[in-house]
């Protein structure tokens, strides 16, 4: 048997998806994989034939359920208290099954999401390894991902992460407890996100490319950026036979979904039929989690559940997405112009960059989306070349790497340098 690694997330699809594909490539390396994520996964870790623990509801129905749509579309202040404690809660309960799963583990790999695995790690005296899909040491570079605005330069972009310290204090306090009353520890004295709880920097494993981000040059030097982690489907899936039939009765459509996000269902379908009415193009829209609702579809649109990108964008023009990690590491990999609609967390940050790299328009938050802004978006992605060279030119890079395998490569040199404290 090779060594027993778990690896533990709690997220989206595209949350998962990325270690779905560092455990396939770390089996290939002889290594013993547990994935430990919310119970939405299981059925595609068995597909991978990946070992599934769950430690946690479905994601979905927290997301899907109404006061997270209030805190998205309404009052935020006035709702956001008690989802806050229902995250908690979530976090908490997965620390408890993770606890009992890591015994005779022999390293942890974690996320911000499952930040308790630090302590977890230390209680059992074996590495944890942080990861993330999105830059997060800060840096004066540029700002934290969150920062929709300009940026102001090296003094604001260090300032702006003082938000990942209201992060961390949100995270710490159910690991503070649980340090105690579950391990047996004694209160950490320094510690966060990315250090262990003697301040000592934590392994961390960036899992994107440096083509679309490069690694700032003020990070410690165990922040690694490795290439993303993409994980190829073997689902089977085809077009069905009406798809086929649509997809070949014109041009090649846009692609418009929000992945996982499923706020302001009924407005974001409005918006849509509108503008593409008015542009006049053909448009694909995934309807995902019920970020998108559209009834009576005109025979310019066609509607799908579901399908995995990196077969389903062979087929597309163009996309235009909420920006989250995933969705933006497909579309650039598939080599279309994107248009980002930003709503939470670092999707601002991945609608910056795609801009920035000359693929796409400028992101417009989601809030503030109407059908005049999509429809200009929707004819500039159609007829900007640049936007298609570039995202070609850059297609071809990021198809040479393999993240996943480089991201194993770190971890065979982390538990090989290991020394456990006496």
């Amino acid at each position: 048997m090779g060594k027993r690694i778990i690896i533990v997330t709690i997220g989206t699809l595209g949350d998962v998806l990325p270690y779905i594909s560092l455990s396939l490539a770390l089996k290939k390396h002889g290594y013993d994989v547990e994935l430990c994520a919310p119970a939405d996964f299981e059925q595609l870790a068995n597909d991978y034939k990946i070992e599934f623990h769950n430690i946690g509801d479905s994601i979905r129905s927290f997301l899907t359920q109404p006061l997270f749509e209030n805190v998205m579309s309404q009052n935020m202040l006035i709702n956001l208290p008690a989802l806050l404690v229902q995250g908690q809660d979530i976090v908490e309960i997965a620390a408890h099954r993770t606890w009992k799963i890591a015994f005779g583990a022999d390293a942890i790999i974690l996320n911000l999401n499952t930040s308790f695995c630090i302590d977890i790690a230390e209680a059992l005296n074996i590495p944890a390894i942080m990861t993330a899909l999105q830059p997060l040491n800060d840096t004066k570079e540029f700002p934290f991902c969150t920062f929709s605005g300009p940026d102001l330069g090296p003094v604001f972009n260090r300032l702006s992460y003082t938000a990942a310290s209201v992060q961390q204090a949100y995270y710490d306090l159910p690991r503070n407890r649980l340090r105690k009353e579950l391990m047996g520890l004694k209160p950490r004295k320094k510690g966060g996100l990315f250090k262990d709880s003697n301040g000592k920097n934590l392994p961390t494993l960036y899992a994107y490319s440096e083509h679309v981000s490069p690694r700032p040059r003020d990070w410690p030097k165990e922040a690694k950026v490795t290439g993303f982690w993409r994980v190829n489907d073997i689902s089977g899936w085809e077009p069905s036979m009406e798809f086929k039939e649509f997809l070949q009765a014109g041009e090649k459509p846009v692609y418009i979904g929000f992945g996982s996000m499923p706020f302001g269902a009924k407005r974001n379908g409005k918006i849509l039929t509108e503008a593409v009415a008015k542009w006049g193009g053909r448009a694909v829209i995934s309807k995902g989690w019920g970020g998108i609702k559209i009834d009576n579809l005109p025979p310019n649109i066609f509607a799908i559940e579901k399908a995995p990108h990196d077969k389903l964008f062979k087929y597309m023009a163009a996309s235009i997405h909420h920006g989250g990690a995933g969705t933006t590491s497909a579309s650039l990999h598939a080599g279309l112009p994107s248009f980002i609609l930003p709503q939470t967390y670092d999707q601002p940050f991945w609608g910056h960059r795609v801009h920035e790299l000359g693929c796409g328009p400028a992101p417009v938050s989601l809030r503030k989306l109407n059908a005049k802004i999509l429809t200009k978006a929707l004819f500039d992605i159609q007829n900007n070349e640049k936007y298609r060279k570039n995202a070609q030119e850059l297609s071809k890079k990021l198809n040479q790497e393999n993240g996943a395998q480089k991201a194993t490569k770190h971890i065979e040199r982390i538990i090989e340098n290991f020394k456990p404290n006496i």
